[in-house]
This record gives structure tokens, C-alpha cells and sequence, in this order.
């Protein structure tokens, strides 16, 4: 008799993704307790061995609860009883810059990276589902961002997997119980004081109710659309931005004129990014006014983007930098 179907389903899920991996590698699961990274973590004490990986796991402990060093080392020892080695928890900071959504996912990520450098892993497995999709999706919504926003999570970013996308949240904690793990459940994750908390309780069982079933999902194939079309566009604005490109990393002005405005303003956007401006806080009415230095140029003056960089057109050229340096180069044209 084989595995019950959510098992299965979660162990295709983990083999599918680490597939192609070299032999003898080390694979990390990014694992809080709670069930999606716990189903997470079983399937993968389950698969690596028979890939021919070597799988081990990671904790963070963000300190925002009383007795979460305590859950930290009880989530190692789950872990270590799976067979993972190594396993680590690891305490971080959480600061504010950004709301504490934002502050936890950057501690988070940061502890990750840190960990997976330390200890030579090739990937860091994420048990993000296909619910977390749609309310990733439905945030960049209402937040009035981009395709690439709206394309939400890729299955595979860098270092960091996602295998349980095309799964949702029941099925993975089916998978959870039926492997005989114990999760904890967060009582963040019942907070309606969160954003994302409010999405998933109240605006997506609205949806659900008005529209009828199948809009997690629906919303999830409409990511994978979009992820295709951004990075289609963003291969464009890569090549585009080479063109475009002179020797002293100036933008010629005819050139962008040419591009229709999806891959223009991708293009405008890397630039910025690259000469400093967070990309955090670059946002499109930013990209927007450096735009109108290329399509709606009547002598004025150079835009102020985030991070103290500013872009003038001189002589048919596009030129970021520091405000500093910007505005002695405006001086300069002006005698």
C-alpha cells in the first residue's frame, strides 16, 4: 500500500524540483514548525537521500513572541529526527523599516542567505503554497504594481526553491499530519492587524463566496501568465538597455524613444537601481517622471529619485548619479 495521496503529491512536488541537482549536494529546508514547512521538510528527509543529495535544515528564530528561542529548538530537534544534518536555529534582529511584514521577511532572508553561505548549500526549499500565491498576487493588486509584481513567487528565484506552489495549503497540511509530524500554528497567522492575514480570512473568502470556488487558483495561473510576459520583457529591457548604453554608462535618448514604454521604463528602472536608488522605494510614479525626460522633453529640469540620485538629459543623453554631481553637470549646461 503506498503513501497517502498528500504525501505523495508533496514528495513529486520536492523530486521535481531538486531534479537535475549534481550528486552529493547539500539542500536546506527553510523550516518555522508550522505544517507547510514541516510537510516540507519530511518530503524532503524523504527524497534527497534517494537523489542523491544531502538535505539539512534551518530555523529562524525572529524573536517576536515570548518563548520562540524555545520553538526554535524544538523545531531543530524535528528536524534532526527526520535525518537532516546539518540543522541550525538562528536568531535575528527584526528592525522596521517597512511595516514588520516587511522587517521579518528581511531578517529572514538575510539569516538565509548567511546560512546557506556558511554552509556551502546549493539551495534553500521554501514551503510557500499555492494560497500564499494568491494572496501575494491580490496584495500587488492592491498596491497598483506591475506585472512583475503581479506575477508573484517564482517556483525557482536564486537559491531558493519553491516546490509547493501548484499545492495548496490543506493538502499540505494533510501531507503534514499523515507523515505524523506535529505543527504549530502561528497565532500571527490569526491576526487580522496583518495585511496579508486580512487577505487570506476575509478578502479571498469573499471572493470565493461572490465568484464562486477556484480563485486561489485561478489567481496562481494568472501569476505563471504573467511570470512568462515580465520575463520576456525583462530579457527585452536587458538587451535594450545594451544599446542603449554609451561608454560613460550615459542613455542615448533616440534610442529609448524607440522602445515601446513597458521596456523602456524597465530599462529606466534597472538604471536607477544600479546607480543607487532602492529598489524598495523606486516606485513607478519615479520611473514615470524619468520617463518624461525621454517622451515629453521641453528643457526641464532633472528628477529626484529615492536614494539622493538624480537624472538629467544633456546633449541627447540620459545621465544618473548623485544629486551632487547631477547638479554641477546642470551648471555646466546652463553656461
Amino acid at each position: 500500500m503506498g503513501p497517502d495521496p498528500a504525501v505523495a503529491a508533496v514528495r513529486s512536488a520536492v523530486r521535481e524540483s531538486l531534479g537535475g541537482r549534481p550528486s552529493g549536494g547539500l539542500v536546506l529546508v527553510a523550516c518555522s514548525g508550522g505544517a507547510d514547512s514541516l510537510a516540507l521538510a519530511g518530503a524532503l528527509a524523504f527524497t534527497a537521500v534517494r537523489a542523491g543529495l544531502r538535505a539539512g535544515g534551518v530555523t529562524v528564530d525572529h524573536g517576536l513572541q515570548e518563548g520562540s528561542a524555545a520553538r526554535a529548538d524544538e523545531v531543530v530537534k524535528v528536524l534532526r529526527s527526520l535525518g537532516l544534518d546539518p540543522v541550525e536555529s538562528v536568531a535575528v534582529s527584526v528592525g522596521r523599516a517597512g511595516g514588520p511584514e516587511a522587517a521579518a521577511r528581511e531578517a529572514r532572508y538575510t539569516a538565509l542567505n548567511e546560512a546557506a553561505e556558511r554552509l556551502g548549500a546549493g539551495a534553500v526549499l521554501l514551503g510557500h503554497t499555492l494560497d500564499d500565491q494568491a494572496e501575494t498576487v491580490l496584495l500587488g493588486l492592491a498596491r497598483g504594481s506591475g506585472a512583475r509584481s503581479l506575477a508573484g513567487m517564482a517556483p525557482c528565484a536564486g537559491r531558493y526553491l519553491r516546490p509547493f506552489l501548484g499545492l495548496t495549503r490543506a493538502e499540505v497540511r494533510r501531507a503534514c499530519l499523515a507523515m505524523g509530524l506535529a505543527p504549530w500554528d502561528d497565532p500571527h497567522n490569526e491576526d487580522t492587524a496583518y495585511t496579508r492575514v486580512r487577505v487570506r480570512k476575509k478578502v479571498l473568502p469573499l471572493l470565493e463566496e461572490e465568484l464562486g470556488p477556484g480563485v486561489s487558483e485561478a489567481l496562481a495561473r494568472t501569476a505563471a501568465q504573467l511570470r512568462e510576459d515580465a520575463d520576456a520583457l525583462d530579457a527585452w529591457a536587458a538587451r535594450a538597455l545594451e544599446e542603449a548604453r554609451d561608454f560613460d554608462h550615459a542613455l542615448d535618448v533616440r534610442t529609448l524613444e524607440g522602445l515601446p514604454r513597458a521596456v523602456r521604463s524597465r530599462v529606466l528602472r534597472r538604471v536607477a537601481v544600479a546607480a543607487g536608488s532602492p529598489a524598495g522605494t523606486l516606485a513607478s510614479v519615479h520611473v514615470a517622471a524619468v520617463d518624461r525626460l525621454v517622451t515629453a522633453w521641453h528643457g526641464q529640469r532633472g528628477v529626484d529619485l529615492p536614494g539622493g540620485i538624480r537624472v538629467i538629459r544633456r546633449y541627447g543623453k540620459l545621465h544618473f548619479g548623485t544629486a551632487e554631481v547631477a547638479g554641477s553637470g546642470e551648471t555646466r549646461r546652463k553656461a
